[in-house]
């Protein structure tokens, strides 16, 4: 009995040495919940970083919208002015146009009194050559 009750003290330390060794289901729980901390807190950081871009991204986006607006009423600006001196390019054109007319109207008038000078210096020449000879 004595060597039975050895053996069994033996058998029963080197369960107590194992169960020792072997880490306990609270241990196992509580290591568990270090992971899962561990995995929540990065998640949470990497939510952040996620908004921390996101809110970045909005005020470049507002920005950027900002900019075309004001580069669309430039452009309007740009536009206006571009056709009122467009306007006045035409009347300029206009005017222009009827002063070549003009121009060309008393070239012709021009040519046809000089011509017609030019007759009468011919009947004057004639006549005062006729009265010479009288």
């Amino acid at each position: 009995l004595q060597k039975e009750l050895l053996k069994y003290k033996q058998e029963a330390r080197n369960l107590q040495g194992i169960k020792r060794s072997l880490p306990s289901p609270q241990d196992a729980l509580q290591q568990r919940l270090i992971q899962q901390d561990a995995s929540v807190l990065q998640l949470k950081q990497e939510l952040l970083r996620a908004s921390m871009d996101k809110e970045e991204l909005h005020n470049q986006n507002v920005d950027l919208q900002r900019k075309v607006e004001e580069r669309n009423r430039l452009l309007a600006e740009y536009k206006k002015e571009l056709c009122q001196k467009d306007r006045h390019l035409q009347q300029h054109q206009a005017k222009l146009d009827e002063m070549l007319r003009q121009l060309s109207e008393a070239s012709y008038q021009q040519v046809d009194l000089e011509r017609e000078l030019e007759h009468r210096e011919a009947l004057l020449a004639q006549c005062m050559k006729r009265e010479a000879e009288e």
